[in-house]
């Protein structure tokens, strides 16, 4: 499993092995690896174990996630990458990829993932149709929230937090932290996700809520 050392100044701090499918890195206590720095945001970066290699995806953070001196907005991350957030350098030992893997994308950085692809060039992915959440009950039911980030969490720290998640292939659902299992359709979701589709009912800390997809009947 991929391996991630944490350093400050040079100086190494943390050695965490990469178990989950996916893993936060922010400042909020929920993160699964807290970072407590005031140059982190609170979701900052999200680490995704792909069948082609380790994505690295910026959450749309304040100051940025660099790889080898380069902001990027998502990445397969390559042996040797380094990893700059903050003041924080990360250093991640990946596993062999099998030849017969196709070889990792390059990575989109915040000047090229704007600029349009050259004629005869690889046609980028259609984004995932435009989704939002409606509340359903509480004192904010009738409020609706476009999911516009790469991940969104919901719910209330320390009781139940669970995140969807946009990719080019759609929205997940999962479970991030707290004592309460969220539901989806009636059924507890653990942190591995599951696809959502348009009109899923999700309940976070008795907090009801309906996911809809723009376009969709």
């Amino acid at each position: 499993m991929p391996t991630m050392t944490i350093s400050l100044d040079g100086v190494a701090l943390k050695d965490i092995v990469l178990t989950q499918p996916r893993t936060t890195l922010g400042r909020r206590p929920y993160n699964d690896i807290v970072v407590d720095n005031l140059a982190v945001s609170g979701e900052h970066a999200v680490l995704v174990q792909q069948p082609q290699g380790l994505e690295l995806i910026d959450l749309n953070s304040t100051n940025g996630t660099y790889v080898n001196g380069k902001a990027i907005v998502s990445t397969l991350l390559k042996p040797g990458d380094l990893i700059d957030i903050g003041r924080y350098q990360i250093r991640v030992t990946l596993d062999p990829v099998p030849d017969a893997d196709p070889p990792p994308a390059p990575a989109r950085t915040l000047a090229s993932a704007s600029t349009p692809a050259a004629p005869g060039s690889a046609a980028v992915p259609a984004p995932a149709p435009t989704a939002r959440v409606r509340v359903l009950s509480g004192p904010a039911a009738g409020k609706e929230m476009t999911l516009t980030k790469v991940v969104t969490t919901l719910g209330k720290p320390g009781v139940a937090v669970a995140a969807i998640n946009q990719s080019t292939a759609g929205y997940t659902f999962c479970r991030v932290d707290g004592s309460t299992a969220p539901l989806l359709n009636g059924q507890a979701v653990g942190q591995q996700a599951v696809p959502l589709q348009h009109k899923d009912l999700i309940s976070i800390a008795g907090t009801e809520m309906c996911f809809l997809l723009e376009g969709a009947s």
